[in-house]
């Protein structure tokens, strides 16, 4: 595993890394050279399988199971990161949990899962490793949030709502750690293809969905690992409280102005600019 090695001597504990996005993310800092504890709640399977990947490649990681609803489950996974890796130096916070549901159906214990995992486990680990970070005066946070925090999408009012929260989170929590040393940012995916889409929308025309996005094609978790690389690294020292998207495109594109690959029909400016 030798790239750049922009991370090489650092110690990365990356949350819902047992398949996804989280996957891969722990994957790309692994290559570049870090420690990585990677952390699951449910996937033991991929998350196993990437830290076997890690350690054939010659790099060191280890695995953790945690329930981040549960505070005391938070903090044994600071500390059982912390163990194993010597420190923390890095922490990229994405577990987290998507249900879509009409809002008038929402019960309070859904609510209170999404809520408790999406944002409150973050909140609370981050508060448990951020000391080893400002000790040393010297780290980097990087939250994971979505598209969803920006544009809407029906029976998505939960998920939506703690996906803004971390935005909000992480502009504040920038505030406070930077004079201590410490980045804090986060990102915001688009469609990036996990195996949960290939799950729940079953064998979907991928390359329909991709013709949909201006980049041309879907994301992958590793896109998003660069990007978090790349956030947590020495490169990166003037990007602070910032959410920055990686979506092909997709925002950019204005609702309701039809194809954005097709040229324009209507014109505008006749009689007020020249040559039109």
């Amino acid at each position: 595993m030798t790239q750049s090695r922009r991370m090489e001597g650092k110690r990365v504990l990356v949350t819902g890394s047992g398949t996804g996005i989280g996957r891969g993310v722990a994957l790309e800092f692994a290559k570049e050279g870090a420690a990585v504890v990677l952390h699951y709640a449910h996937s033991e399977a991929g998350a196993a399988s990437a830290v076997e990947e890690i350690r054939q490649g010659g790099g060191k990681a280890a695995v953790f199971k945690a329930d981040l609803a549960e505070i005391d489950q938070v903090q044994s996974l600071a500390e059982q990161a912390r163990g194993f890796l010597g420190g923390i130096d890095v922490l990229v916070n994405n577990a987290g949990i998507t249900m879509n549901k009409p809002f008038l159906q929402v019960t309070p214990e859904q609510f209170d899962t999404l809520y408790n995992v999406n944002i409150r486990g973050m909140f609370f680990l981050t508060q448990a490793v951020a000391p080893d970070m400002i000790e040393q005066g010297d780290g980097a946070v990087v939250n994971l949030t979505s598209v969803h925090a920006f544009a809407g999408m029906t029976e998505h009012t939960v998920y939506a709502g703690t996906k803004a929260a971390i935005v909000g989170f992480t502009r504040v929590l920038s505030l406070e750690l930077a004079q201590k040393g410490v980045r804090v940012n986060a990102i915001a995916p688009g469609w990036i293809l996990v195996e949960n889409h290939l799950k729940v929308l079953g064998d979907f025309d991928q390359e329909a969905a991709a013709g949909e996005i201006p980049a041309g094609v879907l994301g992958a978790p590793y896109d998003v690992g660069k990007l978090a690389v790349f956030l947590a690294s020495e490169e990166n020292r003037y990007i602070v409280g910032q959410t920055v998207v990686i979506d092909g495109g997709q925002l950019a594109i204005m609702p309701n102005t039809g194809d954005f690959r097709e040229t324009r029909q209507e014109q505008w400016g006749q009689g007020y600019v020249a040559g039109i």
